[in-house]
């Protein structure tokens, strides 16, 4: 089992300790062993088949949130401690930005988890200097999420399906969408549950509005 970068650090205490545990109660030797276990399989980073084409989910959850901003639209995905919390490029791209902001650590479900901290990806055309259909990946922590680790950085090249990043139990993943993709456009509803990196969000022959 692939496990994403940090999950060591986790698990090492409990696995380690679990031994010891035995010599107290068996059962003290058994919780350490299976919390040891859990942490691993919390940070489990399965391999994902990416689809020829179009806008993926950048993450494993079920959409909380689609709505229109201004001129863009925004899509949440909240991630549950059952799901896999390795996130994913939507798109082919280059990595303009990647900015941690501080904040709170409210539920990711709920409508405070608008000022919790978070980790914006900015994404601006690929090789082929197409623009791209998404502005922005943002990772958002939980209320038990305490660390957002990002995997690329500014200049980075990306391909679609490609890991960009990891938050540690619980939290919410949004996508902005370049102005020119109006709400409809977008191929998942509130309820939809997602898989990143497979999950097709947008139509391919969408992004740039020269079909629409």
């Amino acid at each position: 089992m692939n496990v994403a970068p940090g999950a060591w650090r986790y698990a090492a205490g409990p696995l380690l300790a679990a031994p010891f545990g035995f010599f107290v109660h068996p059962l003290a030797g058994l919780g350490l062993f299976a919390l040891g276990g859990f942490v691993l399989w919390f940070f489990r980073d399965p391999e994902r088949s990416t689809p020829p084409s179009g806008v993926v989910a950048p993450a494993h959850g079920k959409v909380s949130v689609l709505r229109k901003e201004g001129e863009t639209v925004r899509l949440g995905i909240f991630m549950n401690v059952w799901d896999v919390h390795v996130i994913r490029s939507p798109v082919d791209g280059q990595v303009t930005d990647v900015e941690h902001t501080p904040g709170a650590h409210r539920p990711a479900f709920s409508k405070d988890s608008d000022r919790n901290e978070r980790v914006h990806v900015r994404v601006a055309a690929d090789a082929d200097d197409r623009a791209p259909p998404i502005q922005e990946v943002t990772m958002i922590a939980g209320a038990f999420a305490r660390r957002i680790t990002p995997y690329t950085e500014a200049s980075n090249t990306l391909s679609r399906g490609e890991r960009i990043g990891h938050i540690a139990f619980g939290s919410r993943v949004d996508v902005v969408f370049a102005p020119s993709v109006s709400l409809d456009e977008v191929q998942v509803s509130p309820g939809d549950k997602t898989t990143a990196g497979e999950t097709i969000i947008l139509d391919e022959a969408e992004p740039d509005g020269d079909d629409v």
